[in-house]
């Protein structure tokens, strides 16, 4: 993309890359090698694992027989089959069937980007996948890497909500890093074998994702290299199944020339002849009318639709403020032009300052000003997607069970229990978000529906609606495709503040009256706690549930009530077979009563596994809650040590997709006598400034973060560091450092590039002992073995963005 290139390059002078020892030979497809990272050997460490990422020739070493962080690179959920009913559209004027969107998106760094999610709440959960239908998992950098396989988690919830994924091959402009070697790395040829394209394929097939987004910005190029590009593209592609989306930079004569359109120039990219180069293309920003019509023409004439071109829209910088012209692409009254294509979406998420607003930004983008998406009338230029594209619904097979769980929450509850207070984030674990966000019908005040990060039936999140009720009003949630049996049930889990009449209906209407509701009565509560309610829908068998709802009766003057889960099955709840074989594959001390570590076990052999969950037996007989996954091998960021424990015994149950548990399998951890402490707080410590007279390198070492903005140590000189004296030489086992949101402040002020030199004497040389590049965590914790008196952190990036201060809430020397 020609705008936004230097923040993806920000991290150029970075030289991180995988490369891994075992190049494997050319039956790399086969069952056997797709599955062999299931049996790498037991690590020898408990570290966080990362999504991959290579150079050309680095992903030629790849072999996930070898990589220990493949197994936990693997997505195990299925593409699920989409419905759109324009029946069932919730905005007049949007269209069924006709232009697609693909949405670029940025998780997080192309390095350190956690596999299986975060003990951070705060993280971009997209709730919107109705109007998506393919998303980019989009980085790359010079220094970094170029290739970026997806994360398992956004694989996950994005085949669970009917969208494809792909991967990103990214060659910058040379003005950021970019080397024309890189490209004809990436075509070298092998005999009759293109090695990368065959890497590509096998990464696709053994991570779970559908395709990649191939951007070739690298000037230098010649008709040759071109040339080659493309054989390369069909050549992948005829490997199968991998799916590939070109971006409109690289021309037929090799050089960089953005067209904004489907051209002369650039059309074999795309068809050349017979021949299928690729699957779609992704056209630059700067197109209008006459471009889009005439890419149109052109697409239909080589025997391609028009919707497999993706008209650009950069929304990184001023998202829903973007100017575009709509009219362009979603002409009023008539089919779409083509295709549209957004460019950093996660703007909602990255210009919010809380959650809330996060939401609230969410909502603006894609419903519209108005938080419902049959009505996008607003002055502004940005009407919402929802204006333009009909919802989509991954809901077609049964069971269907849905908690409200967003797939970030500040704790974790199961079957209503609060099982973790810590806050974490995992897409993996997202449900299928509501097809309408939010649809309300009432001839009276429309109720709120919200998700309630409040309290939760399983997850972190529940459906809440709120307001003044004085007349019914349905709230239209899911568009489905459910065929009912003799045995189906429908179940919702509700809470009322107090034991009460709910004044709630389930709600459904079938395909041969799709817009007609039936509803059931859910009837009183008898506590303010949840309870189940399990309807019989026996009566409707041979029908197919178009919708699924809720619906309110009555009057009150401040109706309050929670949706903790609804499910469509049928027959009794399954319950899956145990996991087997549980094992802890390495553990890493990241504090002196706490470890992160890696597990891996044996799938359930019978039953639909949803996910599996992982707890640790607390000595009171209680369990507490460490993560979940549907993969069979999962890190745990933390597990602390309870009191003087020398065993800490570790569960892993399956939850099928009915939400029956099975019984645990277990493993143990044993902790050793030895103890540590932070050797640094409140030891002398000296800086190369401060911000203001109150933020001194003390405020670094004095064991809090919690005091407010004044609780750390700040500077704005040019060269930054702040030293620790420790009285004498210690053997240390880790660092730990506290950036700027472990305080509270905004997360872009997290230190970003920073080393860590230890020495014995106040003469002896400095050494490097931690080196950091690309971070984004609140607090970072790095293990080494060294004795040192003197500890000092070395600043040379201080924050995501161009603010020049360096904020340290806590550096942390433990040892003994």
């Amino acid at each position: 993309m020609r705008r936004p290139l230097h923040l993806l390059l920000a991290a150029a002078l970075s030289a991180a890359a995988l490369g891994l020892a075992a190049t494997p030979s050319a039956s790399a497809f086969d069952s056997a090698t797709d599955n062999a990272s299931d049996n790498v050997v037991a690590d020898t460490a408990g570290t966080q694992p990362h999504a991959s990422y290579w150079y050309p020739n680095t992903i030629l070493d790849w072999d996930p027989a070898t990589d220990p962080d493949a197994r936990f690179n693997r997505s195990r959920v299925p593409l699920r089959a989409r419905v759109s009913d324009p029946a069932l559209k919730a905005n007049a004027n949007a269209r069924a069937g006709e232009g697609k969107v693909v949405s670029l998106v940025s998780f997080g760094p192309t390095s350190n980007n956690p596999s299986q999610g975060s003990l951070d709440p705060r993280y971009y959960a997209f709730g919107h996948w109705q109007y998506v239908d393919k998303l980019v998992f989009w980085g790359g950098s010079a220094g970094e890497g170029l290739i970026l396989a997806p994360n398992p988690t956004v694989i996950d919830a994005a085949h669970r909500n009917g969208v494809k994924v792909y991967g990103t091959v990214f060659f910058p402009p040379t003005a950021y890093g970019g080397q024309i070697q890189w490209v004809r790395d990436f075509v070298q040829k092998s005999g009759t074998r293109y090695p990368v394209a065959d890497k590509l394929a096998q990464v696709a097939r053994h991570y779970g994702f559908d395709g990649w987004f191939v951007n070739q910005e690298t000037a230098g190029g010649d008709t040759a290299l071109a040339t080659e590009m493309r054989n390369t593209l069909r050549y992948a592609r005829s490997l199968g199944p991998v799916e590939f989306m070109w971006y409109d930079a690289m021309t037929e004569s090799g050089s960089v020339s953005w067209q904004d359109a489907l051209t002369n120039a650039n059309d074999a990219f795309l068809q050349e002849g017979s021949q299928r180069t690729s699957d779609a293309m992704f056209l630059d920003f700067g197109w209008g009318a006459s471009a889009l019509d005439s890419s149109r023409t052109l697409a239909r004439s080589l025997g391609r639709s028009e919707y497999e071109l993706f008209a650009g829209v950069d929304t990184e910088a001023n998202g829903y403020d973007t100017s575009v012209p709509w009219s362009a692409v979603f002409p009023a009254g008539r089919p779409h032009t083509t295709s549209l294509g957004l460019y950093r979406p996660e703007w909602t998420h990255n210009s919010s300052t809380d959650r809330a607003d996060s939401y609230a930004r969410e909502a603006r983008y894609w419903d519209g000003a108005n938080g419902d998406p049959s009505n996008t009338t607003t002055t502004s230029s940005w009407k919402g997607l929802a204006g333009y594209v009909a919802e989509s619904s991954p809901v077609t097979a049964k069971p269907f069970v849905t908690s409200f769980d967003a797939g970030q929450g500040d704790f974790y509850h199961s079957g209503g229990a609060r099982v973790s207070t810590s806050g974490w984030n995992n897409l993996s674990l997202q449900d299928v978000p509501p097809t309408y966000r939010w649809l309300v019908e009432s001839s009276g005040t429309k109720l709120k529906p919200s998700l309630d990060f409040t309290d939760a039936y399983e997850g972190g999140s529940a459906l809440r609606l709120t307001g003044a009720l004085d007349a019914v009003n349905t709230v239209r949630l899911y568009q489905s495709r459910l065929p009912v049996a003799t045995d189906t049930k429908l179940s919702v889990v509700v809470k009322t503040p107090a034991a009460g009449p709910t004044r709630l209906r389930a709600a459904v209407s079938f395909t041969d009256s799709p817009t007609t509701f039936t509803t059931l009565d859910l009837g009183s509560t008898t506590t303010s706690g949840w309870e189940r309610r399990t309807l019989d829908l026996s009566a409707y068998a041979g029908r197919t549930v178009a919708q699924i709802g809720l619906q309110t009766t009555g009057t009150a003057a401040s109706y309050d009530i929670k949706v903790g889960q609804l499910a469509l099955y049928d027959g009794t709840v399954d319950v899956p077979s145990a996991p087997t074989a549980p094992t802890v594959l390495g553990t890493t001390d990241t504090g002196a009563t706490s470890r992160s570590l890696r597990m891996a076990w044996t799938a359930s052999t019978t039953g639909d596994v949803h996910h599996y969950e992982v707890y640790r037996r607390n000595p009171d007989g209680s369990r507490t809650f460490l993560g979940a996954t549907p993969n069979d091998s999962y890190f745990v960021p933390k597990l602390d040590r309870v009191g003087t424990e020398t065993s800490t015994t570790l569960d892993v149950e399956a939850v099928s997709t009915e939400y029956g548990r099975s019984s645990a399998a277990s493993t143990t951890v044993t902790w050793s006598a030895a103890t540590e402490a932070n050797l640094a707080l409140n030891r002398p410590a000296t800086a190369s400034g401060q911000c203001n007279t109150s933020e001194t390198a003390a405020k670094a070492v004095n064991g809090s973060v919690s005091g407010g903005n004044g609780d750390k140590w700040c500077t704005l000189t040019g060269t930054k560091w702040l030293e620790v004296d420790l009285g004498a030489p210690r053997a240390l086992n880790r660092i730990v450092v506290k950036h700027a949101a472990a305080g509270g402040e905004s997360a872009s002020w997290n230190t970003r590039d920073f080393t860590v030199e230890v020495r014995d004497s106040a003469t002896a040389p400095w050494t490097t002992a931690v080196t950091v590049t690309g971070n984004t965590a609140a607090t970072t914790t790095h293990p080494v073995s060294v004795t040192a008196r003197y500890v000092r952190l070395s600043i040379t990036r201080p924050t995501q963005t161009t603010d020049p201060a360096a904020r340290v809430y806590e550096f942390e020397a433990w040892g003994s």
